[in-house]
């Protein structure tokens, strides 16, 4: 087997190899390395006959172009890794207000520690995108991706800056906007405990404030679930498509 066709034949398999090691729940580290092989020669067998692959005569070349090809992979498996970033996110805002930001435990998605209501957000942003068929989302940008962006083309946008911006701003707009009912709700508490510290200052809010700020906390938390298998069920597609116009910026 020539150069030019284990070439042709590793160009084709960066792409998909580069959005499942990025996408969760593939991404993580917890998935084995043959699961993720095994998909990506799936995914790469399954688009071979939709992609036209350039001829590459030099080595050169062919790290140029796997480059290029894994940037796009990564950009197009971003999508629901911003919304698993922002779940957490709101969960780590959640969790301090909670006083719980000392109780942290190892995220498997990311081997990092977080708190445990972070952990919780993130699982559950993650089995609402799953349940909703969100990967086939995914496994749709990847095919048009290939439109868009053609494989061996080369080059950066000038929309690739905002693209990034955007993503990262969805990280801070969705965590702001799930970690908003427990804020809002623990300041309301803290303002009743400030007026009956004024009311009854012999009243020690160092032993009453905790388990009175834990226990609404914990109230609303169970009470906001559905909102953030809600909220996510209905992000990840606006953020898939998001990761697909940070996509096209390579082309």
């Amino acid at each position: 087997m020539d150069f030019a066709v284990v070439a042709r034949l590793g160009l084709l398999l960066v792409r998909p190899a580069a959005l499942v090691a990025t996408m969760p729940p593939f991404g993580s580290g917890y998935t084995p390395a043959l699961v993720k092989i095994g998909l990506s020669l799936l995914l790469a067998v399954t688009m071979a006959p939709l992609v036209a692959v350039p001829a590459v005569e030099t080595a050169v070349g062919l790290a140029v172009m796997a480059g290029h090809e894994l940037l796009v992979g990564i950009a197009l498996g971003m999508g629901l890794r911003v919304l698993l970033a922002g779940a957490e996110l709101a969960g780590q805002l959640a969790g301090f207000q909670l006083g719980l930001s000392f109780a942290a435990a190892v995220d498997p998605q990311t081997g990092a520690r977080n708190n445990t209501i972070a952990a919780l957000y993130g699982n559950l942003a993650l089995f609402a995108v799953l349940a909703a068929n969100a990967h086939h989302y995914v496994l749709r940008a990847l095919a048009r991706s290939y439109v868009a962006v053609p494989l061996g083309a080369g080059g950066i946008a000038r929309s690739l800056g905002a693209a990034v911006a955007r993503m990262l701003g969805a990280i801070f707009t969705i965590g702001t906007q799930l970690a908003a009912p427990i804020v809002v709700v623990l300041l309301v508490v803290e303002l009743g405990l400030g007026l009956v510290t004024r009311a009854a200052p012999a009243l020690n809010m160092m032993v009453v404030g905790f388990p009175v700020r834990l226990l609404a906390g914990l109230i609303v938390l169970a009470a906001t679930v559905p909102i953030v298998v809600g909220a996510a069920h209905q992000a990840a597609p606006r953020l898939i498509d998001l990761a697909s116009h940070l996509a096209a910026a390579f082309k």
